[in-house]
């Protein structure tokens, strides 16, 4: 029996040392660091499976792909700039907003856009319906970039209505996560490719199994048609996002529809997702004014709504999306209500919302009643009973599922976007958000916000009281592996 003994020995020992190397040969979170050590040390085969698909970093020549992308497009966004009415200006952004603009222009190449038309839409039913009006309306080209495309009703609807606009020779081209879209197969998506589409999975998913690695998805939601009408949110392609799934029954999202200058920004931000992710050089995208029209026209509908589109990645150590959003989120003086379906701050932001509440700030913060995935809607609660405590109010929204993404900042700023409140969209995701510097669009978001309430209800200090030793070890232990859900 020795020998049995000395050979567990030798496993424990090597399991250790490659533990220790693993986890620290790469830069990370000191959070996360101590995550991958836990689980590692704790289940020392399974650890290291589960590391070998989740934890490594992204792969230098993705990083090489993405990273070498030029913005293409921006000199026609500063023409549109430059044309628009001079009487629309960031007015409604007062000092506090130009911080957040003059941030994200520093660090995102993201320009403000003065002249958009800009429209809210929260359920699935009205976004399919209009989203689908654009596309049969397309004239020259449809981009389309998800992290999810289901094959079932509605997805079979989109498919098949990009196929005939790739007939009538409109230029459609999409990107997928292949993750997200387990049920797009190939197969399905070479219906539009017979078509004269092009399809092409987001690079860093591709070979997902092969490549040992399943993190760093594509979680943006864009779609621009003839470079004058673009859609961001939250919303993904599938049945579930009309409520037609009974596991998450009515399914509460926002999604914007923008006609204006920053539909130029979602469509360079497209062009480079497309180039970093494509497989023969002749599928490049170049720049070209079908692509990025000169939209000083006036048959376009343009509205006064100051916008900017804000992306980021893995793909850069510094996460310049989330570090603008907590500069955004510090302007507050009276207001700062976010809605998020996964609730899991990094030390940094949990940080900020108790600053911000502890001013004297009405800092809200509304999550689903139910999970989507278990370990992170334990860790959630973990969250909403400290911020809690801290004088956040959390409330639990109760008429289905909310998957909406969105920040208001007194009665000036709003956004909307992919973005959750969680580790994964702050460093393992490609995401992308839309900002508002607008009084009477924050309006809208905040009449939402207020209705959204009344479906809800207020997370209480005796509500926390009665949870028991189970579900706070369970919430203790989830939020302890937060850094690598």
């Amino acid at each position: 029996m020795v020998w049995w003994h000395d050979f567990i020995r030798i496993i424990f020992i090597t399991n250790t040392l490659l533990a220790f190397y693993i986890v620290f040969h790469r830069r990370r979170s000191v959070s996360t660091t101590w995550a991958w050590l836990i689980i590692l040390l704790i289940f020392p085969v399974v650890g290291l499976t589960l590391y070998a698909f989740f934890g490594r970093g992204i792969s230098q020549e993705n990083i090489f792909s993405i990273n070498k992308q030029h913005h293409i497009g921006l000199r026609n966004v500063q023409k549109s700039i430059a044309k628009a009415p001079k009487e629309v200006s960031p007015s409604d952004t007062s000092k506090l907003g130009e911080i957040a603009i003059h941030f994200f222009n520093r660090n995102n190449e993201s320009p403000l856009t003065k002249n958009n038309n800009v429209e809210l839409y929260t359920e699935g039913e009205t976004f399919f319906h209009d989203l689908l009006k654009d596309i049969v309306r397309a004239k020259k080209t449809i981009n389309v970039e998800f992290y999810t495309f289901y094959s079932d009703n509605i997805g079979n609807r989109v498919l098949q209505l990009l196929i005939q606009k790739a007939k009538q020779g409109v230029k459609v081209r999409v990107i997928y996560d292949a993750w997200g879209s387990m049920g797009a197969t190939k197969a399905w998506f070479d219906q539009l490719r017979k078509a004269g589409g092009e399809v092409l999975p987001f690079i860093t998913s591709r070979n997902m199994i092969t490549r040992y690695r399943i993190n760093y998805h594509l979680h943006r939601k864009i779609v621009v048609i003839d470079g004058r009408i673009s859609w961001t949110g939250g919303f993904n392609i599938g049945d579930q996002y009309l409520g037609r799934k009974k596991k998450f029954g009515h399914w509460r999202d926002s999604q914007v529809r923008i006609v204006g200058s920053a539909s130029l920004l979602l469509q360079e931000r497209f062009v480079m997702d497309w180039n970093a992710s494509i497989k023969r050089p002749e599928q490049i995208i170049r720049f070209n004014d079908t692509l990025f029209p000169d939209l000083d026209e006036k048959k376009i509908h343009r509205g006064d709504v100051a916008t900017q589109i804000i992306s980021d990645g893995p793909d850069r150590y510094i996460p310049y999306m989330r570090n603008g959003m907590m500069r955004l989120m510090q302007l507050a003086r009276k207001r700062l209500w976010i809605q998020t379906p996964y609730l899991i701050p990094d030390d940094a932001v949990f940080a900020t919302w108790q600053t911000i509440a502890m001013s004297g700030v009405d800092v809200r913060i509304m999550i689903p009643c139910k999970p989507d995935h278990p370990f992170i809607y334990r860790a959630s609660q973990w969250y909403a009973n400290e911020l809690t405590r801290c004088g956040v109010k959390i409330y639990i929204y109760e008429d289905g599922f909310l998957h909406a993404k969105t920040t208001i900042i007194d009665d000036y700023f709003s956004t909307v976007g992919s973005m959750n409140q969680d580790y994964r969209s702050y460093d393992l995701n490609f995401e992308d958000n839309a900002i508002f510097y607008d009084k009477k669009f924050t309006k809208k978001m905040i009449e939402v916000f207020e209705a959204d309430m009344k479906k809800s209800h207020l997370l209480t200090h005796e509500e926390i009281k009665k949870q028991g030793r189970i579900l706070r070890t369970l919430q203790s232990f989830s939020r302890m592996l937060s850094p690598i859900l």
